[in-house]
């Protein structure tokens, strides 16, 4: 942690005048709205470039949305991992205190700055005035390389132009950007949000002429550039498969430092592991750099992508064959003496679900159905094609509903998802585990990933039983709207549901003949 960052972030960034009581906007007006209100206050082309960039199907219906956490995390969770970097929040008080708290949650050991409005300033763009004063009093260069300015939901469907901030003050980048709800789906592009912001800027300061070099020094090998937020022994691991062809592993982006951007704009090579940071590849397609996707997953995976990597670098098949004949015959042995069987639907919102479910099918399990939240993009079409040849549905854009049907299609032995699905299969007596806590904090890469999902996921398809004998305990507490212990047995009371129903019915007639007007 640096300590003068956190001294300097304080909680709430109040300048004179401004008040911290009440927004005084829609707040819950609805995404359409939001989104019309944001296009109509001059932020169409960066809701443009946010819809190319991580699209949703346009036919799609009021439950097809994917999971997520709020968008913003992701980029508040990039900002508050730097060193030197200072994060400041501009929303409404009910979401920054959220992300707040969920930053805190996940780790993070740094302060979110905070500059609060109400219908006054918002409307005035005093609001603006605000951030600039703030930016202004917290550009301290002995201790800041960056600061971050995030509009939420109400700024930006207002029209507030982080944009019109300076580039830099006293030395201190500006990076001002929009994170929407309404315009950024999940958390995880949240993070490709800000990482391309970063990999703009720094690109930008890169091409005027001389920059720092990275805090370890200037690496003596090629290196290769990881893309996508990962275990912390992984990119090491990485490093190992890449010894033999020659290459070392360059920096992982989101970085953790300013000055590590420019490592990794230099590497020739990056490997896309999580396929959804489509800005950040951009950026490096716009530096003359390769990107190749997937990751080295299990023994096929492991393979292609040596393969993938050393032709991108210019690696000659000698050395490429190599690192194969290094590396393989370690993750086949790792393979064949933890393996999985059972029959597992997976699901999730990080990224890396299709790398994950390679893995499982290599052990040996039975993978009927992977869902992410995450969009299709080229850099996760060897994954998909991988699945799809072995039987496996893959599912971008993953709703819950879409989540949830598979699990009861597939009554699977085990089904890895997020908090709700895990919630809904327990309920069912089907062994879950929650996605993000339990499978994708470990290891996934070469011969350490190979054994690293056995033991939990075999442990946890084990508990069946112990599941079954709980549910016939409890079986007499009830469910929905008679969950619970009682004195008495719940009386039902069909007509006043009958009622109910009459007068939604009713109330769908009229919206309906409403919008035929």
């Amino acid at each position: 942690m640096d300590r003068a960052v956190a001294d300097l972030a304080v909680i709430p960034i109040q300048p004179s005048g401004a008040t911290a009581s009440g927004d005084g906007v829609g707040c819950h007006t609805g995404r359409e709205t939001m989104l019309a209100a944001a296009q109509a206050a001059g932020k169409s082309t960066m809701l443009k470039r946010y819809a190319a960039d991580y699209p949703l199907d346009p036919q799609r219906g009021p439950h097809d949305q994917p999971q997520s956490m709020c968008p913003a995390f992701g980029s508040l969770r990039v900002g508050l991992r730097m060193r030197r970097t200072m994060t400041i929040l501009s929303g409404s008080a009910c979401c920054v205190y959220g992300l707040t708290f969920t930053s805190h949650f996940y780790g993070a050991r740094r302060s979110v700055g905070y500059v609060p409005f109400n219908s006054e300033t918002l409307v005035t763009g005093k609001l603006f005035e605000d951030i600039r004063e703030a930016v202004h009093a917290q550009a301290d260069p002995a201790a800041l390389d960056a600061i971050v300015i995030i509009n939420l939901c109400v700024p930006t469907a207002s029209g507030v132009p982080l944009q019109l901030l300076p580039r830099e003050i006293n030395g201190v980048r500006i990076i001002g950007i929009d994170v929407p709800g309404f315009g950024v789906p999940t958390h995880a592009e949240a993070k490709d949000v800000l990482a391309g912001a970063m990999l703009k800027y720094a690109r930008g300061e890169a091409e005027a002429g001389p920059v720092a070099a990275p805090r370890q020094g200037v690496a003596s090998k090629p290196t290769v550039t990881l893309l996508g937020e990962m275990f912390p022994a992984d990119p090491m691991i990485i490093g190992a498969l890449l010894e033999p062809m020659g290459l070392a592993a360059g920096p992982v982006v989101p970085t953790r430092e300013w000055r590590e951007l420019y490592a990794g704009l230099a590497s020739p090579v990056v490997a896309a592991l999580h396929p959804f940071y489509t800005a950040s590849v951009r950026e490096f397609q716009t530096a003359g750099r390769t990107v190749v996707g997937s990751a080295p997953v299990g023994l096929e995976g492991t393979e292609a992508w040596l393969q993938a990597i050393g032709q991108a670098a210019n690696v000659s098949q000698a050395a490429i064959g190599d690192a194969k004949n290094r590396f393989l015959p370690a993750i086949r042995a790792a393979l064949a003496a933890k393996p999985i069987k059972g029959r597992i639907t997976l699901s999730g919102y990080e990224g890396s679900e299709l790398l994950v479910a390679r893995l499982l099918v290599e052990s040996g399990a039975i993978v009927p159905y992977v869902g992410t939240a995450c969009p299709r993009t080229p850099w996760s079409d060897p994954d998909r094609e991988w699945l799809e040849a072995r039987g496996v549905h893959v599912q971008y854009r993953a709703s819950l509903e879409q989540d949830l049907a598979a699990m009861r299609e597939a009554r699977p032995d085990l089904a890895i998802g997020t908090t709700p699905l895990v919630q809904a299969a327990k309920e069912a007596r089907i062994p879950a585990l929650y996605f993000t806590n339990l499978i994708s904090a470990r290891p996934l890469m070469g011969p350490a990933g190979a054994g690293s999902l056995a033991t939990v996921i075999n442990a946890a398809i084990g508990n069946r039983r112990r599941f079954q004998r709980m549910s016939t305990f409890f079986g007499g507490v009830g469910q929905g709207d008679r969950a619970g212990v009682w004195e008495d047995v719940p009386t039902m009371h069909p007509g006043f549901r009958a009622d109910t129903r009459r007068q939604l019915e009713k109330l769908a007639k009229k919206r309906k003949a409403e919008e035929m007007l």
